[in-house]
Parts: structure tokens; sequence; C-alpha cells
């Protein structure tokens, strides 16, 4: 592949998606201190994997915490693990829900299910009910924003409160960055050219690393492991993750904006404002839709998964929206 194609590709993969506090992830968190605190890792992180058999597939999730439950909706091509740190921080005042959407991560959909955004929420539905849970809390990024959006107009009674970080929107789904990927899911090539990134962990920090994240240096061999592996462990993976990127098209949110106009959950939305995927006007567009808004909190320095590289961010925010003390 051309380096300027997988450059294209590395930009394009990651999709399915009144300022308040403008801010620099340098100042915000002492990056230059190295103070941060440390995240679940991946040997961990797997460990705590459970599986749900629901009428989907084998379902994968991770269940951490007690109280209130809070389900966090991840990104492509990315899994639960994106949001490891937000769980760690937050797992003593909610329980944790963070599922693998059916054609990434750990998740086992059956052969010949549609991966499209409203059958991902229709699972997500069928995975509350097998853990008995009614009411959630969601905190969502990329892809995982357009399902949580969908899970609302659906189910508006089984969400407190919504927390979208950048992802799609109904004026901008999928975004015109995310195409060249959908048209390589659509050729067979897009799988083949993520398995890449098992063997040159240089080249995913120097293209992927550098698209989504402030410092692509963090972007570790275990995360890179972590997030490729199943989706390219055997033919039927990688169909599935052809699948989902395919089923990006047409626009799932087309005609929701009515709806959501009349919600009355509560909002905040939280944006990587240096992020050229989801545009900060994709944040306003959302501010204006929602009229329960809780305001734009920008974070100037933020990349597309600024919630995996700065978790503290995620917590901060979540309290404020959740009224924790």
């Amino acid at each position: 592949m051309q380096r300027r194609q997988f450059l294209q590709y590395s930009l394009a993969t990651l999709a399915a998606g009144a300022a308040a506090g403008l801010i620099t992830l340098a100042q915000a968190h002492g990056l230059s201190g190295g103070g941060e605190r440390p995240s679940t890792g991946a040997a961990a992180f797997r460990a705590m994997r459970r599986y749900a058999e629901l009428p989907f597939g084998r379902i994968a999730y991770v269940d951490r915490g007690h109280g209130k439950a809070a389900l966090f909706l991840h990104g492509a091509p990315l899994n639960s693990y994106q949001w490891r740190g937000a769980i760690d921080r937050l797992a003593a005042h909610r329980r944790c829900i963070a599922p693998d959407f059916m054609g990434l991560g750990y998740s086992e959909p059956l052969s010949g299910q549609s991966l499209a955004a409203a059958d991902q929420a229709a699972m997500l539905a069928a995975l509350l009910d097998r853990l008995s849970i009614h009411d959630v809390d969601i905190v969502a990024s990329d892809s995982g924003g357009a399902v949580a959006q969908l899970f609302l107009v659906r189910y508006p009674e089984r969400v407190r409160t919504l927390l979208l970080t950048n992802c799609d929107v109904e004026i901008d789904s999928p975004p015109p960055k995310v195409k060249p990927a959908i048209e390589m899911a659509r050729n067979g090539t897009l799988a083949e050219a993520t398995a890449k990134w098992l063997t040159d962990r240089a080249l995913a920090r120097s293209t992927f690393g550098a698209a989504v994240f402030h410092d692509p240096s963090r972007f570790a061999d275990e995360t890179i492991d972590y997030y490729v592996t199943p989706l390219v462990s055997t033919a039927l993976r990688r169909q599935q993750y052809h699948a989902f990127h395919v089923a990006l098209e047409p626009n799932p949110l087309a005609g929701i904006e009515a709806t959501l106009k009349r919600s009355q959950v509560p909002v905040r939305i939280v944006w990587g404002a240096s992020d050229d995927i989801f545009v900060m006007a994709d944040a306003e567009y959302l501010d204006r839709t929602f009229p329960q808004s809780r305001g734009i909190r920008q974070v100037a320095d933020g990349k597309l998964f600024f919630q995996e590289e700065y978790p503290e961010i995620i917590a901060e925010e979540t309290h404020r929206l959740w009224n924790i003390r």
C-alpha cells in the first residue's frame, strides 16, 4: 500500500466517529512532568472481560464497580479498552459497563448478523436486560456516539444522562475522512491494512496514532495488539470488520434531529478541538439540538481519542454531569 493511501486510511478508519473551559492537555495534566495516574494494562483488562450469550451472538464486555450503571461506548477501530482509564476513575461511583461492538473488539456476532448502528443499539438493550439494568448514564465516542444517539431515540426512558465526545452527528455521518475506509472495506482491503500495525508498530504510531492522539508515542505496543488482534484473527472476523464499516452508509442518523430536539435528557459535550475528522461545528450542532445541553468543553489539543489518552477529563466531566461531590 502506498504511504499516501495508508495515511488516508489512518485518518479515515476512525468511525464508525459556547466553549466552557478551553484548556491545553499539557497545562491540564502536567504531561512534561509525567505525573499522570497509570491506567489498567491490557493483561488486567483482558482478565476482566466477560461474555453474554445474546440473540446477536457472544458479546464481550467489562463490568466493574457498583451503584447506578454507566454505559461506555467506544469508537472504531477500537474496543472497550478505550475506556480503561475512565473506568479506573469512575468505578467507585458507578457500575461501569463497557461492551465491544459487534464487528469490533472481542465480541463474536453471529455470521450474517447486521452490524448497522441501529442493530448495535438493539444489542445494547439486550445486554442491559441480561444484566438486569434498566437505565444508564451513557459516555460515548466516535461511532459509539452515533449508537448512543440512536439508543436515546429508541429507548429514551433508559438514558439518565449523556456525555458525548467527538462523534457522528446527523449532519455529518459518516464524515468525509471516514469514506476512504468505507471504500477499502467494500473492496476487502481494510483488514489487511490494519493488520500491518501488528508487525510495524512504528507505522501504527506515525500514521493512526498521530491522527488521533496528542502524543502518539504513548500508543503502546500492548494497546495496538489489544485493538488489532481480534479484528484480523480469522476470515470471519475480517469479514465482519469490513461489514461494520460498510454499514456506516447510508447515514444511520438520518431523520433523528426532531426527536433529539424533544429530549429532556441532560447532555454534556466534551470535544477535542484539534480533531479534523469530527470538527467543532459538529459539537456546536449537538449543543443547539439538545434542549438540556450543559454546553461544550473544548479540549484545545485533543484529537479524536483524547478520552483514552487523558481519562481525567472524562472523570471530571462525568462527576459534574452526575452531580458527584
